[in-house]
């Protein structure tokens, strides 16, 4: 294969089949369908509002001015009909599947849940990708294994993405619908209550903790109209009342935080809404 790192890490579900992946490749690219499947993906790709090579040019402008140390990966693109998987992303490349994310336009859509979709459309992608690059700067303790910690993780996650592409809408961000957000604000001290009565936040088992940080259409246990995620919000919440109680703290020292009791202690969050 004249690419072998793809067959390594990005088509996984090929792992020794290096022939069979080649003659699958071989009968998509002779497809009618999929060509012009991804005749109509370049075309969407390449408007300057879909333009994912600029838009992840942008956010390493930023990245570099809050990391100097950063090296921006090399990036590419493949169309493969959904052979392999939606990104792969290290500290030297990073290869997205276009198929994945051509959104709504798209002729053909990702096999997940409806709830899903919302992750792949072309406005998603460059946040997932820095949601992905965040790892190697968010700091955690491994020996906490408390909801509230993954919590915390998930909002400053999100605030190093908010940080890096500061258009992007936090509904959009979340994955959460804009009546979604809006509920979920206005309710926050409720939610926040629900938390604090049933001692979750220091919950470790993980069945228990999914409920609240897991992909989910809704978090059924709050009630029928919480997003799935919520706690993740929340946690970002936390994140964004530490940062305004704190305004002298820096991006890289707030993800160099560790603490989440700590950060949650510090920024007096309560549940309360923000003030006008």
């Amino acid at each position: 294969m004249k690419y072998p790192y793809l067959s390594h890490h990005y088509f996984t579900d090929f792992p020794a089949a290096d022939t069979l992946l080649a003659t699958q490749l071989y009968t998509n690219l002779r497809n009618n369908e999929l060509r012009g499947f991804k005749q109509k993906l370049d075309s969407l790709f390449s408007t300057n509002s879909n333009d994912p090579a600029q838009e992840l040019r942008e956010a390493f402008r930023y990245l570099t001015y809050y990391y100097p140390d950063f090296t921006p990966p090399r990036v590419a693109t493949i169309v493969t009909g959904f052979l392999g998987n939606d990104l792969y992303i290290s500290d030297s490349l990073i290869v997205i599947g276009l198929d994945y994310f051509g959104g709504p336009q798209a002729r053909y859509r990702p096999q997940v849940y409806d709830y899903q979709l919302h992750r792949y459309q072309p406005a998603a992608l460059v946040p997932a990708i820095l949601f992905f690059l965040s790892d190697k700067y968010n700091r955690i303790d491994p020996a906490d294994r408390t909801l509230l910690a993954d919590m915390i993780g998930y909002g400053k996650a999100f605030e190093f993405v908010k940080h890096m592409a500061p258009q992007t809408p936090d509904s959009l961000l979340l994955g959460f619908s804009e009546r979604d957000l809006s509920r979920a604000y206005n309710s926050q001290t409720q939610l926040w209550a629900f938390l604090v009565e049933n001692k979750l936040l220091y919950e470790s088992s993980e069945l228990k903790k999914q409920k609240y940080v897991g992909e989910r259409p809704f978090t059924s246990e709050m009630g029928p109209e919480v997003p799935g995620g919520i706690g993740r919000w929340i946690g970002w919440r936390i994140v964004s009342k530490y940062l305004a109680e704190h305004p002298e703290v820096s991006l890289p020292e707030l993800m160099k935080m560790a603490n989440a009791r700590q950060l949650l202690q510090e920024s007096g969050y309560k549940g309360q809404l923000d003030e006008e």
